[in-house]
């Protein structure tokens, strides 16, 4: 008797320890504590960088807002975009066209995070010529799941686009208004720094999303922070607050940073030039490091750099872009996180009105969904022969 209530206590003690830890690291963490992500701060440590090799002809002069493309050969045919060049000055990157020193198409260092590294090549080598009516920045398939139309066409949206009314609000605004696949809905996925998803990064590493959303608060410790460590990261690289504002660099276990899908998006020039072109070169230097062919074996062994993983790295960025390019009106020390969450996600028909024209819409019962606007395609695929039957 004296053995069985022994184990029991031992077993309440246990079960109270581990209850205790789950509570502890799931506990609510300060909302008015703003992020110091104000400034990129990722340090290099190449001593070389790429050459210029992707600026745009005619940019300077143009007084059409730029459409930034950033495709590859799978892509296909991209005939479909000189249908647009009346609406648009067109800056096309082909991510896996070989480096040549010769070649006349525009260039990025490396095939290298999905759609970021042309976007940032392009913001790199054009800094001081941003059109004053802005830029797009898009994928180069005419068809793909995550174009907000109904027909999934790039085209189309590109020309319904209104730039202006778009930039009007933040001088930023994702070209999705469906919140389908997106962090918009505080129940797509747990918080990005929580236990849960930590624990299902570790039981499904193929899960590019999960992998991505658990690697996404140290890699925002090192791009805003300049140090990655994991502790101290109220403090930079030098070693002063003051240097980047009050606030906190870590995401803690319940905050969440929301954002629409996919990656494709307008920015006003003054949002762009919000930040200085040094960042926007730390920021692409930070993918280059951590990719499998770096010639440095201290950015391929160091934790500071972008995850190896191709799908990793890119989705991260993907949630970065409208934290770069929002300004928040009131916040002067840092980011207040909540206000940015509600600002990166406005309700599906405020934002089909706004973008593409769509108003007055039925069937819009959630923030997040108007009927008859968008469905989200099975497991994310067009079927193989859409380009075909829909061209």
């Amino acid at each position: 008797m004296r053995r069985r209530t022994q184990r029991s206590l031992t077993n309440i003690v246990l079960f109270g320890t581990v209850l205790f830890l789950i509570i502890y690291l799931n506990r609510p963490q300060s909302k008015n504590t703003p992020f110091a992500w104000t400034t990129i701060r990722y340090k290099t440590t190449s001593t070389t960088l790429p050459q210029p090799r992707g600026i745009c002809p005619g940019l300077a002069d143009s007084s059409k807002p730029a459409l930034v493309v950033a495709r590859v050969a799978a892509d296909g045919d991209s005939e479909w975009l000189d249908s647009l060049a009346h609406l648009y000055h067109l800056c096309v990157y082909t991510a896996d066209a070989p480096v040549d020193t010769y070649a006349t198409h525009l260039q990025v260092p490396a095939n290298r995070g999905h759609e970021a590294m042309a976007y940032l090549t392009f913001l790199i080598d054009n800094y001081a010529d941003i059109p004053a009516a802005g830029a797009v920045f898009v994928h180069g398939a005419r068809w793909a799941w995550h174009n907000d139309e109904i027909d999934y066409d790039n085209a189309v949206l590109l020309a319904a686009l209104n730039v202006s009314a778009a930039l009007a609000p933040l001088g930023y605004h994702n070209l999705r208004c469906d919140w389908s696949a997106s962090m918009c809905s505080p129940s797509s996925a747990p918080a990005q720094g929580s236990l849960e998803t930590s624990v299902n990064a570790m039981l499904e590493p193929w899960d590019a999303r999960a992998v991505s959303d658990a690697a996404l608060p140290a890699a925002f410790a090192a791009l805003f922070g300049g140090d990655g460590s994991a502790t101290g990261m109220n403090s930079v690289a030098d070693g002063s607050a003051s240097s980047r504002g009050a606030g906190r660099v870590l995401l803690g276990r319940t905050d969440a940073v929301r954002a629409q899908c996919c990656a494709q998006f307008v920015v006003a020039r003054d949002r762009v030039w919000q930040r200085s072109r040094e960042e926007y070169v730390a920021l692409r230097q930070w993918l280059l490091d951590g990719s499998s062919d770096s010639g440095n074996i201290k950015h391929s062994q160091s934790g500071n750099v972008a995850p190896r993983d191709d799908r990793v790295a890119g989705r991260i960025l993907s949630y970065l872009w409208h934290i770069l390019f929002i300004k928040q009106d009131g916040v002067y020390s840092g980011v207040d996180l909540e206000q940015l969450n509600i600002l990166a996600c406005p309700r599906a028909d405020e934002c089909y009105c706004r973008l593409y024209g769509r108003c007055d819409l039925q069937g819009c019962r959630t923030p997040g969904h108007c009927y008859g606007q968008y469905l989200l395609p099975p497991d994310f695929r067009l079927p193989p022969d859409w380009a075909a039957t829909h061209s």
